[in-house]
């Protein structure tokens, strides 16, 4: 029996073969809801405090550059590391929560995320502490696709919209409030205290997970493929560190990037193709690490093709509101970070209220409408100039996240809705997959057309703010023209053929 099998059971195993989860099941119908609505809350508190962590240390790199004596490029690596590792992590994952059951898969996932918490709060330099962060993302990337499958196969379809607006906190309201958190705390204490006071949160999650998780689904025995390991990690993890440097090799700031850059993206490139083709030739015998057969349903393809277009447009704004506040409204960082605060408490908040609509009413009625108001706000965001008041940026920026809470949630459900229940895990780790490579381009492309755009302004005579602003009403306006496709696609979505029927066995 290979490594790590002792914690998946006793029995023998042969290799492609299926087995049920632990007997750990409650009788009682009762028992058993109970049992798994503590499972689903566990995984989502827990999954909160990991993403909180991701966005933690934005704020925080001015301090790390002062106190540890490391230039801002390479303190910059502390949030570039996160997000490649993320990267190349999560497609590993549709292989994770087939091969082994969920405890053990938890108990990894948080026991990394805590040991590189520790390791970073004691970090003596620059080194431990980018490695810390690296452990710390392994084990957050294990946690998202972990808690979508879960929440697949234990709610019934009826319900599943209710229980995926939960998720829209974890993802909104968590990165919303990490870097102003961050910010309280470099106000009155040292950067070491934002682990050290993540820590106890973790660990005490950690021990509650490992006495009431329980073991869900199916697991199925069979080797990881190495080759797809590293094509996938040269692949995912090429286009995602490409795309991170587009910004500054543009803008100019780090012009001797523009050959990583470019051979980064070709590494990229042929890597994704090169696993692709590997994965069509292993699902023939079901050894694929991410199975790409859930694309064979037409609503999970065009669900996650919108997802990428939303992705990319909030990933895009995100990054280039605050550089138009300061840089061109000449805002103060603290009032810049206040006032993009609201939208994302919106979009997290607002999640279980769509999830129940979603419930009734499925997803096209939520998809035109919020497609249509992202649109609308993306256009007006091109008419911004160095006189803008920035309340009107605030109404915009809460308009488009109310919006975006109308179409992740039912976009998230009908996507893993529609697809077989043994492929949930395989769904999940595509669409986290997803959410890195399509922020990341939208980052990317925001910026170069910003950038680009300000650049030949100010080639023709226009002062530098008024430069900034024209660059900003640019990228907008690229924005706009592609969330117009979005609206096209909102209405091709359909209501998952499973919602109407019985629930989900458990």
């Amino acid at each position: 029996m290979p490594p790590g099998d002792a914690a998946l059971g006793s029995e023998e195993a042969v290799p492609g073969s299926r087995h049920p989860a632990t007997p750990t099941a409650p009788t009682s119908p009762a028992d058993r809801e109970a049992r798994d609505t503590r499972v689903i809350w566990l995984l989502l508190a827990a999954t909160f405090v990991v993403f909180l962590n991701e966005t933690i240390m934005s704020v925080a790199i001015p301090e790390l550059v002062d106190d540890l004596g490391v230039t801002l490029t390479a303190a910059q690596w502390l949030t570039t590391a996160f997000m490649l590792t993320m990267a190349v992590v999560i497609p590993i994952t549709g292989f994770l929560l087939q091969r082994f059951r969920t405890r053990p898969v938890f108990g990894t996932a948080m026991s990394l995320f805590s040991a590189g918490t520790l390791l970073a709060a004691l970090a003596p330099g620059f080194e431990v502490l980018l490695a810390a962060r690296i452990v710390q993302a392994t084990g957050t990337a294990i946690m998202m696709p972990l808690l979508m499958t879960t929440l697949m196969t234990l709610v019934a379809p009826s319900d599943r919209g209710r229980i995926m607006g939960r998720v829209s906190i974890v993802m909104s309201v968590a990165p919303a409030i990490g870097p102003a958190i961050s910010g309280l705390i470099l106000n009155s204490l040292g950067w070491r205290y934002m682990f050290w006071l993540v820590l106890p949160i973790a660990v005490a999650m950690l021990v509650i997970g490992l006495r009431r998780v329980t073991d869900v689904g199916q697991t199925r025995v069979f080797p990881i493929d190495l080759g797809s390991v590293v094509l996938s990690a040269f692949g995912f993890g090429g286009l995602v560190y490409g795309l991170s440097l587009v910004g500054g090799v543009v803008s100019g700031r780090a012009p001797g990037d523009a050959v990583p850059m470019w051979l980064a993206l070709a590494i990229g490139a042929v890597g994704v193709l090169a696993f692709i083709l590997r994965q069509v030739a292993l699902q023939r015998t079901d050894r694929a690490l991410l199975d790409l057969r859930t694309f064979r349903t037409r609503n999970f393809a065009v669900s996650i093709a919108m997802m990428a277009v939303m992705m990319a447009a909030l990933f895009g704004t995100i990054i280039l509101l605050p550089i138009y506040l300061q840089d061109v409204l000449g805002l103060e960082p603290l009032a810049t970070g206040l006032l993009v605060l609201p939208g994302g408490l919106v979009m997290g908040l607002l999640g279980p209220t769509v999830g129940r609509l979603y419930d009734r009413v499925g997803p096209t009625p939520l998809l035109v409408p919020g497609s249509i108001v992202v649109s609308g706000v993306l256009w007006s965001l091109t008419l911004v100039t160095e006189t803008t008041p920035p309340w009107m940026v605030l109404v915009a920026h809460v308009t488009l996240s109310t919006a975006l809470a109308f179409m992740f949630t039912p976009l998230f459900t009908s996507a893993l809705g529609s697809v077989e229940p043994r492929l949930y895990s395989h769904g999940s780790a595509i669409v986290g997959t997803l959410q890195q490579v399509a922020g990341a381009a939208g980052t990317a492309m925001f910026i170069t057309v910003m950038t680009a755009s300000a650049a030949t302004a100010e080639a023709g005579g226009t002062d530098a703010i008024a430069a900034q602003a024209a660059g900003v009403r640019a990228a907008f306006l690229v924005g706009a023209i592609v969330s117009v496709f979005a609206i096209v696609g909102a209405t091709m979505v359909r209501r998952p053929a499973d919602m109407v029927q019985a629930p989900a066995a458990h």
